[in-house]
């Protein structure tokens, strides 16, 4: 005679593996989005000295970049704030260049924001330095000036401004994980519930008759 706890003791794993899979469909499809696109390199690099200002700059990220106009932003100053971008920034696969042009003196600030593959805007910036350039003397007034006189009127080169701090990232969205926890443990909590109610059947009593526990 068959025992009748048998379809009680196979209806745990059916519950189990029910939270199983309720809880893979939950976790798969918020992976995907915890993570950004992002920079990875920089020609020239963050806090080189360089020996003139280059003729364009490159900056690389982990994936393609949208090349659609207006998507890709880069601001290039020197240390009094002038700007010295000459047209706009190219987008190309994985790299942006913009080209340069202009006198530039002390820091040199790079502030770029562009749309990445999953049309995610990501913006930050980095620094780099080229010497100060030192002003044109001021021609003597008199062909008799003294060595005195013409020396004093030679301008000393202003201090080196010291280079900006390095790129600055966006800071990521919260991670998912934690409500992708508690979905879990309720659907586990659940699935235990329905075991537990489901083996509370009814049972004969010594009249014939049917009573709960």
């Amino acid at each position: 005679m068959r025992s009748p706890q048998a379809p009680r003791r196979r209806t745990l794993p059916v519950v189990l593996a029910t939270a199983f899979l309720a809880a893979a469909a939950l976790l798969v499809p918020a992976l995907p989005a915890a993570a950004h696109d992002e920079l990875i390199a920089t020609d020239p690099t963050a806090d080189a000295v360089l020996e003139a200002l280059p003729a364009q700059i490159t900056l690389s990220f982990s994936a393609d970049v949208l090349p659609d106009a207006g998507a890709t932003v880069i601001e290039v100053t020197d240390a009094s704030g002038a700007s010295l971008t000459d047209g706009t920034p190219e987008a190309a696969g994985t790299e942006v260049t913009q080209a340069l042009a202009g006198p530039a003196s002390g820091a040199v600030t790079v502030r770029w924001r562009v749309v990445s593959s999953d049309g995610h805007p990501i913006d930050g910036e980095f620094a780099f330095s080229v010497p100060t350039a030192s002003p044109t003397p001021t021609p003597s007034a008199s062909p008799t000036a003294s060595p005195t006189a013409s020396a004093s009127e030679a301008a000393s080169p202003a201090a080196s401004a010291e280079p900006t701090a390095a790129p600055v990232e966006s800071a990521a969205p919260a991670s998912p994980l934690p409500w992708i926890l508690i979905a879990v443990a309720l659907v586990i909590v659940a699935g235990v519930l329905v075991y537990v109610f489901a083996s509370r059947g009814p049972r004969k009593t010594a009249g014939g008759g049917t009573a709960g526990r």
